[in-house]
């Protein structure tokens, strides 16, 4: 038999899978000795076993509850609906991760009309007996019923309005009497049965709702956000009650063993007298500070200073602790690792190491990788964010806070930044050629697209603001304007956004600027010392390259040849090219790229000072760069000496039904092999011309070849290149070694990977690509339906943003295992936009890849999850 129920005296800390955190810290706590109010836990398993029923509990775990409080009256000494000594619980949810507010709670459960008499006569207060009654009919409607709670709180409000009071508090006993018949009469007018008056019906009915809860919209929206499967489940705590509202000698209150904004060892927390938990977290009355509880009541001060110390000693962490004062005695309902800002986990991580209380691997570990954004990136000013209300939510597509004026074109964006304008660029989606609009922009919000898109990949590669598919937008690009939740924008209008939540508000919010600390630096110090991948960025531009190296990055993964064509002059002679018939005239556009392809590819090398560099030849579909406008087309036709219609002929030609899987990769130098040669030439040219600069560092160029299949594409166009690269070191004079491999961006490179790798120097994952090929997922289209598919259970997470483990992973697992064997000297790493997901990078040190690539900002964050990951093997 499956033991599904367990008392506080039979866990400990060790049990949180089963238990759940909070069962598992009030068993701690109870093994410690502390004041805590004793109860059961219903396992996180029996919540899965609950779904599995068909959302109903099965008599083998109902009989295990029953057991479980006949042991819970017999440790209390009181009884479910006795008229002498009646016990009375609360019933919360507690997962394996913390939730804060996620989920359901229940207090006072138990209560009748009879009780209430009992506890009245028997305390001699019968304003208190009343206010727990009306609490509980009113939780228990809420959580258990679902009738919304505005019902209730407007009778409140009429009550308070009829007796000339504003606060709670002021009601007395009759007034709360009244109240609770009133709440009842809403009940069974909303439900059409009377209120249950079983304690033990009442047990079931909570139970099963905390079950519920664990399906809630919240819940699993803060799940997706926090990496927390749906399997793990939720555990139910059923707890004797602390009254904290018995009058001016209770009370109840939360509090921090050290501050959770910026990490302060100080005691931190608020107290409420003569109120119940939900009172100081629902902010209904002002709570006093913790000090205060000194001169109200020193002595159960002292003992809870005491208790904090216990508990921060225990854990080795800082405590989030609740806590009900009952009659002038202390008891502590809650203790868990405290939720705190990315500048508070790095001081608190430090201040343990030095206070001696953990290691350099526990300091390591204990700092979510995913909070490092935060540090790296301008925030809203705290206050202004609290007053304000979003007027729409998407994608967090590239943290950080942005606001200023609307524009909807690249253009109008460089235009009036170039006036010292802050603008948001507003766009259905963006596509290569917006790029220096993009730049010019504070933040980026698109209608369309995924955590993959064109304009998730480039803003997190600039450390830009972004929020991406905001599909509650009607957007009118022609007259420059959109409306969002019944309100109309217009081109100068103010928004802002938040690229780490997704939210969009009306008007300007302050930012602060983003902060390194000295601690930041102390905690990657100790993550390169422990981690083995080593970390790479994708970067286009020498001032991203300098950007990631100041944060750590040591090489570059991959480096986008195609940005490099938008600059001014550049797009004009790469039109040429596309547009040419013959090759002597693709030939001579060509020449005209060569030295500004040249020039970008030796300033990277300078800034990378020697460390690796991967440079990805052209990629993208040709047509992402032709003109669409009809100037730009008519400059064309002029340079080349060919009519517009000739022109448009040549455009329309390149349209593709599914350009994703079109002529694009390596598919181009196959079909003209001189694009290969031009950039063997420029990055040659460029490796010779920086080594002779720097006789002290060794340049290996690393050239990879796109979207290979079939080793025969590989085979071909590395002809082009080795050819080329020899001719041209042989010229020089000098001895310049050199790489060429593949990106592994198609399933079938993956199955033939022993093939490919007798001609590959090297393998890189480009898992945007590979996910996409994997799943026939359109990255840029899956937006539109991946929302069902969380929904119905059958995704839990974007796999553009988290990788796909059991399937793309399998296939990253397998080319590795296939290549290693046949070329011993193969070095492997990831560029996608997985390279800074943690729990991806986590899967690329377990599978054994050598580095993983990412945008610069996320290099900490890949530095810390590769030391996480290294740590956690050991």
């Amino acid at each position: 038999m499956n033991k599904w129920v367990y008392m506080f005296t039979e866990g400990n800390a060790n049990m949180r899978e089963l238990l759940g955190g909070k069962g598992a810290n009030l068993a701690e706590m109870t093994n410690l000795g502390l004041p805590v109010p004793q109860g059961f836990t219903i396992t996180t398993e029996a919540c899965t076993q609950y779904y599995e029923d068909g959302q109903a509990i099965n008599d083998e775990i109902m009989g295990q509850i029953m057991e479980a409080i006949t042991k819970m009256e017999a440790i209390t000494g009181k009884k479910f609906g006795d008229k002498e000594n009646p016990l009375l619980v609360s019933v919360r949810s507690g997962a394996r991760a913390s939730m804060p507010g996620m989920m359901d709670t229940i207090l006072n459960l138990g209560l009748n009309e009879e009780v209430v008499e009992v506890l009245s006569a028997k305390s001699g207060n019968p304003r208190w007996a009343w206010d727990c009654y009306r609490r509980f009919i009113q939780m228990y409607s809420d959580v258990v019923m679902e009738v919304g709670k505005k019902y209730f709180e407007e009778l409140i409000d009429k009550m308070k309005e009829e007796k000339g009071v504003t606060q709670d508090v002021e009601l007395n006993a009759d007034d709360l009497h009244e109240l609770a018949n009133q709440f009842k009469a809403e009940y069974k007018e909303k439900i059409g049965v009377d209120f249950p008056t079983d304690p033990k019906e009442q047990l079931m009915g909570a139970i099963k709702a905390v079950f519920r809860s664990w399906d809630n919209p919240r819940a699993n929206v803060y799940r997706r956000d926090n990496d927390i499967p749906y399997s793990w489940g939720t555990a139910v705590n059923v707890q004797m009650m602390a009254f904290g509202n018995m009058g001016e000698t209770s009370g109840t209150g939360v509090a921090f063993t050290r501050d959770p904004a910026t990490g302060e060892k100080h005691l931190m927390g608020e107290f409420l007298m003569n109120a119940q938990g939900e009172d100081v977290v629902a902010g209904v009355r002002t709570p006093q500070k913790i000090d205060q509880l000194k001169e109200v009541m020193p002595e159960v001060y002292e003992q809870f200073v005491g208790i904090c110390h216990t508990l921060e000693d225990h854990y080795r962490d800082m405590q989030d602790m609740e806590f009900t004062i009952e009659d002038r005695h202390l008891y502590m309902l809650q203790t868990r690792n405290g939720k705190r800002t990315a500048q508070a986990a790095l001081k608190i991580a430090c201040d343990l190491v030095d206070e001696g209380m953990i290691t350099e691997e526990k300091a390591v570990a204990m700092i979510d990788p995913r909070n490092l954004d935060t540090l790296l990136h301008p925030q809203f000013d705290q206050a202004a964010l609290k007053a304000a209300v979003p007027v729409g939510k998407a994608l967090g597509a590239s943290p950080g806070a942005a606001c200023g004026k609307i524009v909807f074109s690249a253009d109008d964006a460089k235009e009036w930044a170039a006036r010292g304008e802050k603008v948001v660029l507003v766009r259905l989606e963006t596509s290569p050629e917006d790029i220096e609009g993009m730049k010019a922009a504070q933040g980026i919000l698109t209608v369309r697209g995924g955590m993959t898109s064109h304009a998730a990949v480039v803003a997190r590669g600039m450390g830009t603001c972004c929020v991406s598919g905001c599909g509650d937008i009607v957007m009118d690009e022609a007259n420059k304007r959109f409306t969002l939740a019944g309100k109309e924008y217009h081109e100068g209008d103010e928004i802002s956004i938040d690229g780490t939540t997704g939210n969009i508000y009306a008007g300007i919010i302050p930012t602060v600027d983003a902060t390194i600390a000295g601690e930041f630096g102390r905690i990657m110090g100790w993550a390169d010392k422990y981690r083995v991948l080593k970390v790479r960025t994708n970067a286009d531009t020498p001032a991203d390259a300098k950007k990631a190296r100041e944060l750590g990055a040591e090489g570059i993964g991959l480096c986008r040849t195609e940005h490099m064509f938008f600059g001014e002059g550049r797009i004009d002679a790469f039109r040429e090219m596309i547009c040419s018939e013959t090759v002597e005239e693709r030939e001579a556009a060509l020449a005209k790229i060569l030295p500004y392809q040249q020039g970008d590819f030796e300033k990277l090398y300078e800034a990378l000072e020697g460390t690796p560099v991967t440079i990805r030849f052209l990629d993208p579909p040709l047509h992402e760069f032709v003109p669409t406008e009809e100037e730009d087309i008519e400059k064309l036709a002029a340079a080349q000496g060919k009519s517009v219609e000739t022109i448009k002929g040549i455009i329309q030609g390149l349209h593709e039904f599914n350009p994703m899987m079109g002529h694009r990769g390596c598919r181009l130098p196959v079909t003209y092999p001189e694009i290969a040669v031009m950039q063997t030439r420029a990055v040659i040219r460029a490796a010779i011309n920086v080594q002779k600069a720097h006789p002290d560092w060794t340049i290996v160029p690393e050239i990879m070849i796109p979207l290979v299949g079939e080793i025969k594409e590989l085979k071909y166009v590395k002809k082009f290149v080795v050819e080329t690269a020899d001719a041209e070191i042989a010229a020089s004079g000098i001895d310049l070694k050199y790489e060429v491999g593949t990106m592994i961006e198609i399933p079938r490179a993956c199955l033939t990977a022993d093939e490919i790798a007798t001609e590959a120097d090297f393998f890189c994952f480009g898992t945007n690509d590979l996910t996409q090929m994997c799943f026939g997922f359109s990255r840029d289209d899956a937006g539109k339906f991946l929302d069902a598919y969380y929904e119905a259970k059958i995704l839990e997470s974007d796999p553009f943003a988290k990788l796909d483990q059991k399937g793309v992973g399998k296939l990253m697992d397998m080319a590795i295992q296939l290549g290693k064997p046949v070329n011993p000297n193969l070095h492997i790493g990831i560029c996608g936009e997985h390279g800074g997901d943690p729990s991806s990078v986590e899967f690329c040190h377990k599978i054994g890849l050598d580095y993983v690539s990412c945008s610069p900002f996320r290099v900490p964050i890949a530095r810390l999850a590769a030391a996480q990951a290294a740590i956690a093997d050991k």
